[in-house]
């Protein structure tokens, strides 16, 4: 039986259409790059990954040679989101006839998206979106978010990651590798970012998912209905994720608190943090913008360990975080056939090991070098994964959180109850008027 991701929260009509974008660019002005002979004849997908720009450029340039026919990609930039570029758009009266969106934005799109179910890549995979109106979104990729690690320093700092499924155990760890920065390289322990104002979609959306379904099965759905109904967080469970928080603080650098995505990521590509709290899409910034770094800092193994604010949590979250929608007034039948040659075999291939991409479809015959591709694939294998409810909360709601993340990173509050009561209090104003 397929597994049906359903909106379990109505969103207002008029909600502000905000996509956490996963991944920046180096370029941080707006970009809308495309195909080489797009012509008015061409299909238009928005993609809101910059990281993965120029593949997406060759995905639509393999297209075009094989069908003949064009695909002009618009890319968004590292200073906007895919749905405020989305909102312009269509505001413009210039839709694409693809376009990405996240869970919790389909409801914005009532009516407008193509019911995709009598589709042939349906038969393929169990991770597409459906709601009530329909099959509406297209899996391109199953990413995961965990607490990402750089496995070489663990191992040369004694620290076994199979051993971190409680706090005390990342307590101690934390501690070992603090006492062995020198020695081992580090900046600091952990590249944590809390600048809410550039990178507010990691802390409002994948590190506040962790506390709505780290170590819960992938159908439990206890604290996402919590949140939506009201916006009430459940206090012993925020409280302890509250500490684990409170513990990245502690061992962060600092300058993160105002540092960009790229200061992140290329601070754990250099071999700077043993840990970082980003996913498997920082794979293709390893293996592209920052290469040099990565191969001068050994083109080290990473894998991923549990948020475990609870004793006993050993999932990592690991499915498709954002799905492609067909405009139902674009070019339906030419998008739909792009969109069926992408779940095939010349795309696929191009997804996997190109863009470093875990396939969702079931008959993908490829594995990708991406370095994140062997452990995202053996906690699939293992069963040990829960699912994205955070993209389900009230749209825009991690612009809210993300600014008390940051506020405790500075210091703001002085405990991990100050920071639920803060939390607390900010997710029931934003249900409340919005």
């Amino acid at each position: 039986m397929k597994k049906q991701i359903a909106v379990v929260l109505a969103l207002t009509t008029a909600a502000t259409m905000l996509l956490a974008g996963c991944g920046g660019s180096k370029d941080s002005s707006s970009s809308s790059s495309s195909s080489s002979s797009s012509s008015s004849e061409a299909i238009q997908l928005l993609n809101g990954k910059p990281e993965i720009d120029a593949q997406m450029q060759e995905l639509a340039k393999a297209y075009e040679e094989e069908t003949g026919k064009a695909v002009e990609v618009l890319t968004i930039g590292g200073n906007e989101t895919a749905s405020s570029k989305l909102k312009e758009l269509y505001q413009a009266g210039e839709m694409p006839d693809i376009f990405v969106l996240e869970a919790n934005q389909f409801e914005n799109w009532s009516g407008k998206l193509v019911d995709m179910s009598d589709q042939q890549w349906t038969e393929d995979t169990d991770v597409e979106y459906v709601n009530e109106e329909g099959t509406l979104g297209f899996p391109y990729m199953v990413e995961a978010c965990g607490l990402a690690y750089n496995a070489d320093i663990l191992e040369k700092a004694g620290v076994d990651p199979t051993t971190l499924t409680s706090p005390e155990a990342y307590k101690e760890a934390f501690a070992v590798l603090d006492s062995k920065k020198d020695e081992l390289g580090l900046k600091a322990v952990v590249g944590y970012n809390v600048n809410a104002t550039d990178v507010g979609w990691s802390s409002g959306t994948h590190v506040f998912g962790q506390y709505l379904d780290a170590g819960l099965a992938t159908d439990d759905t206890t604290y996402i209905d919590l949140l939506n109904d009201g916006g009430q967080l459940d206090s012993d469970r925020f409280t302890a994720f509250g500490e684990f928080i409170g513990l990245l603080n502690q061992y962060t650098d600092s300058d993160l608190i105002t540092g960009s995505y790229d200061d992140q990521v290329l601070g754990f590509a250099s071999g700077k943090y043993a840990f970082v709290t980003q996913g498997s899409w920082i794979g293709a910034t390893l293996t592209g913008d920052d290469k040099d770094a990565y191969e001068a800092a050994g083109s080290f193994e990473v894998g991923f360990a549990p948020y475990a604010f609870e004793d006993g949590i050993n999932t990592i979250l690991n499915e498709p975080t954002s799905f492609w929608g067909c405009y139902k007034d674009g070019n339906v039948e030419d998008a739909e056939a792009f969109l069926q040659w992408c779940s095939e075999d010349t795309a696929q291939k191009m997804f996997v090991e190109n863009m470093g991409f875990v396939s969702p479809y079931t008959d993908c015959a490829y594995t990708s070098d991406d370095p994140f591709a062997k452990p995202v694939t053996e906690w699939l294998a293992e069963g040990k994964h829960s699912t994205y409810h955070t993209f389900l909360k009230k749209d825009g709601l991690q612009d809210a959180t993300s600014v008390i993340f940051q506020n405790y990173a500075k210091g703001q509050y002085s405990s991990a109850a100050e920071f639920t009561e803060a939390m607390q209090e900010t997710i029931t104003s934003y249900y409340a008027n919005n």
